[in-house]
Formats: C-alpha cells, sequence, structure tokens
C-alpha cells in the first residue's frame, strides 16, 4: 500500500446489545489479520481484549469534557452558580459534585468575581496493543463521563495512524450499540457497514433505527441475522422490508458454537468441528470476510 492509497474503514454495528456482533467481527478480524487493524469502539463496554488479550500495551490519556473548579479564596457566595446549574452538580455550600458537573460552565459564566475555572479532566485511557492476530487499539471510558463519542473519534483516529504504520490497507471497527453518540461517531468516515440483529419485533426495530442512521450518513449497509431460525416469520419480513436496499449477506442459525468459543476465548472460526451446523457458519463467516475484500476492492491475496 503506497501513502495515497485510502485505508477502507468497515464498521460493524447493531441497535441493541446481546446480537453477536462481537463474536462475529472477532472471526472477521482473525480472519483479515493479514488486511486490518481492530478497533474496539465500544468504549463504555469495551470486550475484544477478552477474545484478544493484550500481550504488550501502549497506553494513552484521554482528557474530555472540562469540570468546573472553585476557588474559595475568590469565592463571595452569592449563590449564582448554585441558582444556575440545572444538573444539580453544585450544593448549598458552594462544593460541586464532580460526577454530576456537565462541563457547560454556565457556572463560570454567571461567576461576577471569576472564581470558576473549566479545568481538563482525564475521562478514559486509549491503548495500542499487541494481539495474537496484530494490533489492535481499544479504549475505557471512566464510569460516569459523558464524551464517549469524542473518545470514540481518538481510537478510530488512532486506528488509522496504525493501519498506516503498519501497511495495512482496513480497519475494522467494533461500533457501540444503538444510535446514539458513540455509534454515529463510530460511523463517521466509514465506507461500508455491517449491522447485525436478531430476529425478534425488538430487534427489527433497533434494526430499522440504524438502517435510518446509515441513510443519512449515505453509508453502505449489509445484514447479517444471527439466530435467523428462532422466527423465520420476522427473518422473512426483515429481508422483504430492508433487503433490497440493505441486502442481507448471512442468515446465521442459533448455535452452541458462539457460547463455546467464547469460553474457550476464542473465535467462531478457530474452533475446529466436524459439525456440519458449525462448519457452514465458519463458511458463512469467510463469505462476509470475502465480500468485504471484494465490496472494497482490497485485493485478496490468500484463502481463509
Amino acid at each position: 500500500m503506497n501513502d495515497k492509497t485510502e485505508i477502507r474503514q468497515v464498521t460493524v454495528i447493531s441497535g441493541k446489545g446481546g446480537t453477536g456482533k462481537t463474536s462475529l467481527i472477532s472471526s472477521l478480524a482473525f480472519l483479515l489479520q493479514g488486511y486490518t487493524i481492530l478497533a474496539d469502539a465500544d468504549v463504555d463496554a469495551a470486550d475484544l481484549y477478552l477474545i484478544f488479550p493484550p500481550e504488550k500495551s501502549e497506553e494513552t490519556e484521554y482528557y474530555g469534557t472540562k469540570k468546573a473548579v472553585i476557588d474559595f479564596d475568590k469565592c463571595t457566595k452569592c449563590m449564582k452558580c448554585y441558582e444556575s446549574c440545572r444538573y444539580g452538580a453544585i450544593d448549598q455550600e458552594i462544593n460541586i459534585e464532580i460526577v454530576r458537573c456537565e462541563g457547560c460552565g454556565l457556572c463560570k459564566h454567571v461567576c461576577p468575581v471569576d472564581a470558576i475555572t473549566m479545568v481538563e479532566r482525564v475521562s478514559g485511557n486509549y491503548f495500542v496493543s499487541d494481539t495474537r492476530i496484530g494490533r489492535m487499539v481499544h479504549a475505557k471510558l471512566v464510569p460516569g463521563e459523558e464524551s464517549s463519542g469524542l473518545l470514540v473519534a481518538e481510537v478510530r483516529k488512532k486506528a488509522l495512524e496504525v493501519a498506516k504504520e503498519d501497511n495495512k490497507s482496513l480497519v475494522l471497527i467494533d461500533g457501540s450499540p444503538g444510535i446514539g453518540c458513540p455509534v454515529i461517531s463510530s460511523l463517521s468516515g466509514s465506507h461500508m457497514a455491517i449491522v447485525v440483529c436478531e430476529p425478534t419485533v425488538s430487534g427489527k426495530h433497533d434494526l430499522e433505527r440504524v438502517l435510518e442512521l446509515l441513510k443519512q450518513f449515505n453509508i453502505p449497509g449489509f445484514i447479517v441475522v444471527n439466530k435467523s431460525d428462532i422466527n423465520m416469520d420476522i427473518t422473512n419480513e426483515i429481508e422483504e422490508k430492508f433487503g433490497k436496499e440493505f441486502p442481507i449477506i448471512a442468515k446465521i442459525p442459533h448455535n452452541h458454537i458462539f457460547t463455546q468459543a467464547m469460553i474457550e476465548k476464542k473465535t467462531v472460526v478457530e474452533i475446529d468441528s466436524k459439525d456440519k451446523s458449525v462448519t457452514d457458519i465458519q463458511e458463512m463467516i469467510e463469505n462476509i470476510a470475502k465480500l468485504i475484500l471484494e465490496k472494497l476492492k482490497i485485493i485478496h491475496k490468500n484463502s481463509f
């Protein structure tokens, strides 16, 4: 890959947690390790490190939302900050409860004696780790911090830097579930999205919300229906309603292999099995990996 070649980004997302998204992306990362850097953008509950334990990490502090600090030598206790704070972060003794402070800066603005300063504070950490499939970028947000979208942006930025350093053509991003700020941040700049869903009433609704998000960002999307056989009527409804605009690229039946792989801290495609139901699922995942390379026009150098 030369310096002018654009590194492609693929984000795997889901409308809610527990759909099998991490099981899928870890398997894709294992298959595509010759091409990709893995980025875990689920900074509130990162879990890819459980499957790919870090062997060595480079850690960087992340400074997110600023927090208010009061200089009591200047403070006259006029109570304007207390009266103005809509988050209840300032009590009647003019003490600031850091967890409640949203960093909006209104208290600083209304203070008549300039006794309040907005101070940067460590909101989390992000890591570049060596793993058994290559380098992975992941992060940990401090509980209660609100700047997860900004931390996701740092993870993506760092992953692109690492991909360039390692001469990789692809960044594979594990997005957060839902449609909130972290998901929007993980999708920014993506060339392709894979949406994992389950065939339930709520799963169909969550899928629809995610696909609307992809439309707004004009990102090509592909659907993977996991546990497709638990309700074939809804699986068929999903295909009829969304399949023309967002093709279903795999219907994965419910199978014990996902739980077994998690217990063994392996990816689904690493499990050695002669069970045809397992090998069929592994073949489906291999086909998804091939599809990614094909759609993004990445030269496929070897077989899986």
